[in-house]
């Protein structure tokens, strides 16, 4: 006589986990499903997400959470598009508006990317948000409307809804806010069930390393990365991991209105050196898995050249306008900033630029934004000077950019982004972006 397996009680899971047991990939699919339809409470996945980042999961929990939010909703269908489809997902970082410049540049080059993005996450920023500054601009597509956009231009940024990776879009925000960003296992879940969603035949990770990334260490971020690469070579997708650097923020912008504008810059040849190195890292990949070029080598050379030329543009300016925002943007973003308030922020000292805390601005950013409103996505920093970069007292190394009426706030961000700077009687030399490649 077959024994059927008894159903446990979300209250039973959570403890279990809680004691450090493993869960069955049962018991996980249960408290997934359970948690998209609404019968397991915020309260009750929070408690069981906090036993999940105290007690961790194991490789094979980590995998069957991944697909069981991956199957959690429906999956576009890309047997329309043509050629090696390529996704690419970020671990997150401060100024990391990499995905608005390497999406539309790697489609530009002929290989197609379908792209599942998020929102900020603790002093992170979001793609999501990045993007839909844009006005009208959505990122709510069906999987049908994102499938049809991927076959027709070559690149889709869509949000989890309802019908894409639902189990994610409410786990994501339920993480935010319980202190469980940084768990391994609901890290390494998010980012995988959203590209095994979507169901691109490879996939680019860029995990960061540093202060300014979510978790530290190079053997944490290394970790991070070997699970990834892991889970999706079981999957049958063909996987790179880049282990990049994160501590002082990426190019010159921290904030959402203002990085798009960073991002139509570096699509048309006038990027900064940092960000440019990077999108160049990553699209080079990308492109060797999509079959434009022999090597990652070859496909950094093909990028800078497609950078230099500011031919990526075009694309990006198709994006916006398949997902319903104004394309005048791309021509003009600075039209974005119209009535903000910038107040520079000065060096005290001569000397010059050793450390930027990219955290402390990150941090600072989220609180500003929270009493900004419906302008929220016009605050943030623009960042003139550097790490390695010399400074002189009273010369402004930023400018803090708002919405009129936030004196006291705007007051408060700038102490904070003035204490981010370290500025030291000598130079330093800059590390390299990449600091390793993890394949799979």
């Amino acid at each position: 006589m077959m024994r059927l397996e008894r159903v446990m009680d979300i209250r039973e899971i959570i403890a279990k986990k809680r004691d450090g047991l493993e869960l069955t990939s049962s018991e996980i699919a249960r408290f997934v499903s359970g948690y998209v339809d609404d019968n397991i409470s915020d309260a009750q996945m929070a408690a069981l997400l906090m036993a999940i980042m105290l007690r961790g999961m194991s490789i094979r929990e980590i995998g069957d959470l991944t697909l069981a939010m991956a199957d959690s909703g429906a999956h576009p269908d890309l047997s329309g598009v043509r050629g090696t489809t390529v996704d690419k997902h970020s671990t997150g970082g401060v100024g990391d508006k990499t995905t608005l410049v390497v999406a539309p540049l790697v489609a530009a080059l002929g290989v197609p990317v379908p792209k599942i993005s998020g929102r900020s996450l603790a002093h992170t920023g979001g793609t999501l948000d990045k993007l839909e500054s844009v006005p009208g601009l959505t990122t709510a597509l069906s999987p049908a409307r994102f499938s049809r956009q991927v076959a027709e231009i070559g690149v889709a940024i869509a949000a989890q809804t309802e019908e894409i990776v639902p189990a994610d879009k409410k786990l994501y925000a339920l993480r935010d806010k319980t202190a469980t960003v940084e768990s391994l296992a609901l890290g390494v879940s998010s980012i995988m069930s959203k590209k095994l969603a979507v169901g691109a035949d490879a996939i680019v990770l860029d995990v960061k390393v540093g202060d300014a990334r979510v978790g530290t260490a190079m053997e944490e971020a290394r970790l991070f990365a070997e699970t990834m690469v892991a889970i999706g070579a079981r999957c049958g997708r063909r996987m790179v991991a880049l282990l990049t650097r994160m501590d002082e923020p990426i190019g010159r912008s921290v904030g959402d209105a203002l990085e798009l504008c960073e991002a139509v810059d570096a699509l048309a040849g006038k990027g900064p050196a940092d960000l440019n190195i990077l999108c160049e890292i990553v699209s080079g990949h990308m492109l060797a898995l999509g079959g434009v070029a022999p090597d990652a080598a070859h496909g950094a050379q093909l990028a800078r050249r497609v950078l230099a030329e500011g031919s990526g543009l075009a694309k990006l300016r198709e994006l916006v306008q398949w997902q319903g925002g104004d394309p005048a943007v791309v021509d003009g973003p600075e039209v974005l900033l119209e009535g903000c308030v910038r107040v520079p922020v000065l060096a005290s000292e001569n000397g010059y630029v050793t450390g930027i805390d990219a955290r402390r601005i990150g941090a600072a950013l989220r609180n500003l934004k929270a009493e900004a409103g419906a302008r929220r996505a016009v605050c943030g920093t623009l960042i003139h000077r550097k790490v390695a970069h010399s400074v002189s007292a009273g010369e402004a190394v930023a400018t803090i950019v708002s919405p009129e009426g936030l004196n006291d706030e705007v007051t408060q961000f700038a102490a904070e982004v003035t204490a981010s700077f370290t500025i030291a009687e000598q130079p330093v030399s800059v590390p390299d972006v990449l600091l390793d490649a993890i394949e799979g």
